[in-house]
């Protein structure tokens, strides 16, 4: 659940419609910012991004900023990394995304509002954040990024990553099993840094290990045991039955247990399931195929 996301996916999808489609436009016309692109700044949609981001990211940081030409703060936030490129002669590259033009790049990266800016390299998204930064925290975070990545990259030299106390000592509790003390390191970094959204994603996830190391061993025969009764009696079972089935490492299989649960309950019961179902979602790719499969099959069994 925690780590890069592989955007390899999304480069063959964006590949065989670029096949069926009109040739992109050229990156000189005017991106999200309202302005053609600067040097070392490219504007990206759907078609181009295998080239532009997923290729360029083999030997340098790309960095794209999903962005949308009404938000006033996507705009802010382009001119401050369009003078960071500027300052940084060619070091990375900012790639430019309207997210209205670029519906499936923005999907692909999960993005809930704009701006959103993400780090890629090696073709992988290896950090990011949302909502517009000054420039002083846009610098830093870009700095902690090249620090931790090999030379080829534009980074420092490869293996000396810097070290952040917080996110350390957050990592070592998770590591000795500590869900409670971890999440609420994790917590307190987001409270530092709301657009941190490794840190938020990380809460998520030690809110679940957090519960589910706690649940009673056998929840799934349990479940099992429960699977023809109906209503506040099925609840209790199938919650704890889909977290240690989750824990265990099969998230369709939590899926579909709480979505064979919700369709036999109703209110507050059927409620209770799918807002567990919501939260298990999260913790992972919005564009996961297991994901998408079990929205499908929750939309079926609710309507």
């Amino acid at each position: 659940m925690a780590g890069a996301v592989d955007l390899s996916g999304l480069k063959a999808r964006a590949e065989a419609k670029a096949a069926q489609q009109a040739r992109p436009a050229p990156s000189g016309e005017a991106g999200p910012a309202g302005a053609a692109p600067g040097p070392g700044v490219v504007d990206v949609t759907d078609q181009s991004f295998p080239v532009e981001v997923i290729d360029r990211s083999a030997n340098r940081l790309v960095v794209v900023l999903l962005a949308a030409s009404y938000s006033e703060q996507s705009q802010a936030m382009a001119a401050v990394l369009e003078k960071l490129a500027a300052d940084d002669a060619g070091r990375w590259t900012l790639a430019r995304v309207d997210v209205d033009g670029a519906p499936g790049v923005a999907q692909a990266f999960g993005a809930q509002s704009v701006p959103m800016v993400v780090a890629v390299a090696a073709g992988r998204a290896v950090t990011a954040f949302a909502g517009a930064q000054p420039e002083p925290a846009a610098r830093q975070w870009l700095d902690d990024v090249l620090a931790q990545l090999p030379p080829e990259f534009g980074g420092g030299v490869a293996g000396e990553a810097p070290s952040d106390p917080r996110r350390d000592a957050a990592e070592q509790l998770a590591g000795d099993g500590d869900y409670d003390g971890a999440r609420a390191a994790y917590e307190a970094i987001l409270h530092a840094n709301p657009g941190d959204a490794e840190a938020a994603a990380a809460v998520k996830q030690m809110a679940f290990f957090a519960r589910a190391t706690k649940g009673e061993p056998g929840a799934i025969a349990r479940d099992d045991a429960a699977a023809g009764a109906t209503g506040e009696e099925r609840v209790a079972p199938a919650l704890a039955a889909a977290d240690e089935e989750l824990l265990t490492g099969s998230p369709k299989g939590a899926f579909d247990r709480l979505i064979a649960a919700i369709r036999v309950t109703a209110g507050d019961d059927r409620s209770a399931l799918r807002t567990r179902l919501l939260e298990l979602f999260e913790l992972f790719d919005p564009a996961d195929p297991v994901v998408l499969a079990a929205r499908r099959d929750l939309a079926g069994a609710l309507f």
